[in-house]
Order: structure tokens, then C-alpha cells, then sequence
């Protein structure tokens, strides 16, 4: 059903694509199909927002991240920064 919606969801040319947890709940090979298929979304130069509790797969794929506790910004930045910054996961998004 999650590839079902992102495709009817690309058809119709949006600027911007948001998937809000279009993990969750998924076989970790579902998980995988979708990770994959939102790698290719982003070669081909779609903007995507992807809100998701797999850090290390957003990290994989996504250019920027923003952590957003309790509807403030409290970080922001680039794959590698996250990356690095271990502590802030734990904290903030308990990986």
C-alpha cells in the first residue's frame, strides 16, 4: 500500500513529496523496498520531506535533517554532522 500511494502521489508532479512514517509497521523487507525506492526518488531530483524513526536510514539518503522536539528546532544540519553526533540521537530520538 506504501508503494501504491508514493507512486499515485508522484503522478501527479508534486514540487515536494512528504512521507510521514511510510515505514511504519513494514517487514524489515518491505522497510527495505521503500528505502530503495526513496534513494531512486531522490536520484532522479524529487524534493522529499521524510519524517521517520530510522535514523540511520534517513541518514543514508537524506541531504539535510532538522530534529524537532516538542515543535522546537533544536538541531539542524548535514548527513555526516548527524551522523557524528551519537549523543543527540540518544538523547533526543532514544537510538
Amino acid at each position: 500500500q506504501q508503494m501504491l500511494a508514493i507512486g499515485r502521489a508522484l503522478m501527479t508532479n508534486p514540487h515536494l513529496l512528504i512521507l510521514d512514517e511510510a515505514t511504519e509497521g513494514l517487514a524489515p523487507l518491505l522497510r527495505a523496498q521503500i528505502w530503495a525506492v526513496l534513494a531512486q526518488i531522490k536520484a532522479l531530483g524529487q524534493t522529499v520531506l521524510v519524517i521517520d524513526k530510522y535514523v540511520d536510514q534517513l541518514i543514508a539518503i537524506a541531504d539535510q535533517h532538522t530534529v524537532i522536539e516538542r515543535g522546537r528546532v533544536i538541531w539542524q544540519g548535514r548527513s555526516a554532522e548527524l551522523a557524528g553526533r551519537r549523543d543527540l540521537l540518544r538523547r533526543s530520538l532514544g537510538v
